[in-house]
């Protein structure tokens, strides 16, 4: 029998939450490796999931902390939608994927997980990738390390700037 491991699902799980939106401080940062931070725009950033449903699961989050559409203009609105088309252009043309899951969960009772700043998530699909092990086994297998991932992702979100 073959053990497979998914550690950072526990991390978060079990892990304390931070009494802060991270949504709201790791832009402030700067060090958008470490804090999977992939491209900036005037209102809205992408940022790779670090607990991911597949690979390459990314959001794009206003900087405007807001829990639901209240309070976003509409240019912040529109620069949501124009840079998740462009997620899905990048994530086409890094990894070839044969669909797309794109929402917004839009309080606990939707399934936020950070429910206190709106973000959108854009989870690229292959046939195939949900199998018994993530419907039975509740496991889901990521098939490359995040930052691995980051580093093939960065120059094709950036390669204008």
């Amino acid at each position: 029998m073959k053990a497979l491991w998914a550690p950072w699902r526990m991390e978060y799980i079990l892990g304390e939450k931070e009494k802060y939106c991270i949504f709201c401080v790791k832009p402030l940062e700067k060090n958008d490796r470490d804090n999977l931070v992939l491209y900036r725009d005037k209102n809205v950033f992408v940022m790779m999931n670090k607990y991911p449903y597949n690979n390459g699961h990314l959001m794009v989050i206003p900087y405007f902390h807001a829990s639901s559409f209240e309070g976003l203009d509409d240019d912040t609105l529109q620069e949501l939608i124009k840079t998740t088309k462009y997620c899905v252009d990048c994530l086409t043309a890094a990894f070839h994927p044969e669909g797309f899951n794109i929402g917004i969960n839009i309080g606990k009772a939707a399934g936020a997980g950070i429910e206190e700043h709106l973000h959108m998530h854009i989870v690229p699909r292959w046939g195939g990738d949900s199998n018994f092990m993530a419907v039975i086994g509740e496991v889901r297998i990521i098939p490359e390390h995040i930052l691995e991932t980051y580093d093939k992702l960065y120059p094709i979100f950036n390669k204008h700037n």
